[in-house]
């Protein structure tokens, strides 16, 4: 069975499977899932628990020893696999063997960072979601955070104004984990009350956790004003022009290589090595891209962060981003770039 991790509580509510796999890139909601799969499984009598980390030196033939071995403590156990890269390797014919055939004194849970196309086609994972549950656990997206936020003050038995709510997405910035402590501290501080847009303002620190990939891929898809506040946050964390650079001159790579495969009618295949995948929102803004302007700006900007050329690079950047978002207008550029 494939769950969604909003699904999970309700199956478990029917007792604990023998076989749990979490993935995702979302610590705190992974966190969360094996928590509440825990939880479950000694509720039902699987006290004893056993962690194992997973790398490349991992002894599979002591834990198939050990699975084999009877606990001294108690007759039902939890062994929990943690396997950050989603790669099992040797230990994938295994943990397939367990899920097909569970010893029924064992309730086996696997956590994982987020599995790539091939792994998730891979005979272990298949196992699990035949014959246990495969939680899939994605990022909330930023325009999502806002609903996410309200829901998961239901839960808590308050009422978020939906204004709140935004305020509080808009100064996360996509940080779950400060999310929920600004969230919690809410709960503590509104007394049974509603939620509303005044003591958010009172409360709610600004814990944006800022990222070159999420700039770069704001000015993609046309949202200006969010890739300006990203800009000024990396600005403020002082993180280096050349690295925002990079990430931006990415995005810009990604959309030629997908202007050339749409005009070629090439597959998705080759290009340059250092190129973004443009999201389904930039693919939809590509025609309309001055791409030529854009690479001749980044091209400026590369002169002005190294010091070749005078200039501010902040400026430089923040003048790339607007026009890659179409909030400014590109300067003019020679016939020397075919877009």
């Amino acid at each position: 069975m494939r769950l969604k991790v909003e699904q999970l509580h309700a199956a478990l509510e029917r007792g604990p499977a023998p076989a749990y796999l979490v993935s995702g890139d979302e610590p705190l909601l992974v966190g969360e899932a094996a928590d509440a799969i825990r939880a479950a499984a000694r509720a039902a009598g699987f006290t004893d628990r056993r962690v194992f980390d997973v790398d490349r030196t991992f002894a599979w033939d002591d834990l198939r020893e050990e699975i084999r071995s009877p606990s001294l403590f108690a007759d039902r156990r939890i062994f929990e696999l943690r396997i950050p890269s989603g790669k099992p390797d040797k230990g994938a014919a295994l943990i397939a063997e367990i899920a097909a055939r569970p010893p029924p004194d064992l309730v086996l849970l696997l956590v994982s960072g987020k599995l790539d196309r091939k792994t998730t086609d891979a005979a272990w994972v298949r196992g699990i979601a035949e014959h246990g549950v495969w939680v899939t656990v994605w990022p909330v997206r930023v325009d999502e955070l806002p609903n996410w936020l309200r829901g998961r003050a239901r839960r808590l038995g308050h009422d978020l104004d939906a204004e709140a709510a935004r305020l509080i997405a808009d100064r996360v910035e996509g940080n779950l984990l400060a999310a929920k402590q600004e969230l919690e501290n809410l709960v503590l501080l509104a007394n049974g009350e509603r939620i509303d847009l005044e003591l958010a303002k009172r409360v709610v620190a600004d814990s944006a956790r800022y990222d070159v990939f999420q700039l770069a891929a704001s000015a993609a898809d046309g949202d200006a004003a969010r890739a300006l506040r990203i800009l000024d946050g990396l600005r403020s964390e002082g993180r280096e022009p050349a690295l925002v650079l990079w990430a931006l001159v990415r995005e810009l790579r990604g959309l030629w290589q997908a202007r050339h495969r749409r005009r070629q009618r090439a597959p998705e295949r080759g290009g340059w090595s250092q190129a973004a995948t443009p999201s389904e929102r930039a693919l939809a803004r590509l025609d309309a891209l001055p791409l030529p302007a854009l690479l001749a700006a980044a091209a400026r900007a590369d002169r002005v962060v190294k010091g070749v050329s005078p200039g501010d690079p902040w400026t430089e950047l923040a003048g790339l981003a607007a026009t890659l978002a179409g909030a400014l207008q590109p300067q003019r550029v020679s016939g020397r770039v075919a877009g």
